[in-house]
């Protein structure tokens, strides 16, 4: 079941974070995005009453963010990450913005491929962006509709 994030998943939530990310936000991070980041959207991924991935992204004006993204990993390869992006790419669209942007460690070939199917393009290498190894990310961009519609009228 996807759903928006509630106060009582940040614990599960950071602690996924942690098994995923080499630097992984703490709770606090999480309550800032519930609470008081009024351009946060948060979803949670459960399965069997577990929280097994997450969606955190931000919409500003026309461009929505990818913040972070994770599925557990006794539970990848089974599509559950697109699920996550496909609420996210549902949510710009109808908030009309006009591109969706992320950064991923240019090692990170899984993530790559996802983006990939999602017609993401690489514009920039944002270097030594990692602070725990000084790993490069790759800029990636997805082009979305926008207001084009109300542009022609």
């Amino acid at each position: 079941m996807l759903r928006k994030m509630q106060v009582e998943d940040i614990e599960a939530v950071a602690a996924l974070d942690s098994e995923c990310f080499p630097l992984p936000w703490q709770e606090e991070q999480y309550r800032y995005e519930l609470h008081e980041n009024p351009f946060a959207h948060v979803y949670v991924l459960e399965v069997d009453d577990r929280i097994i991935g997450y969606i955190d992204f931000w919409i500003t004006f026309e461009t929505c963010q990818l913040a972070k993204i994770a599925v557990a990993p006794a539970y990848r390869g089974q599509q559950y990450a697109h699920l996550l992006m496909d609420v996210m790419i549902a949510t710009a669209n109808q908030e009309q913005c006009e591109t969706i942007s992320l950064e991923v460690r240019v090692s990170n070939e899984a993530a790559h491929k996802l983006y990939e199917h999602y017609d993401f393009i690489k514009v920039n290498v944002r270097k030594a962006y990692y602070q725990d190894n000084g790993e490069d990310a790759d800029f990636l961009i997805k082009a979305l509709g926008g207001r084009s519609e109300e542009r022609r009228v």
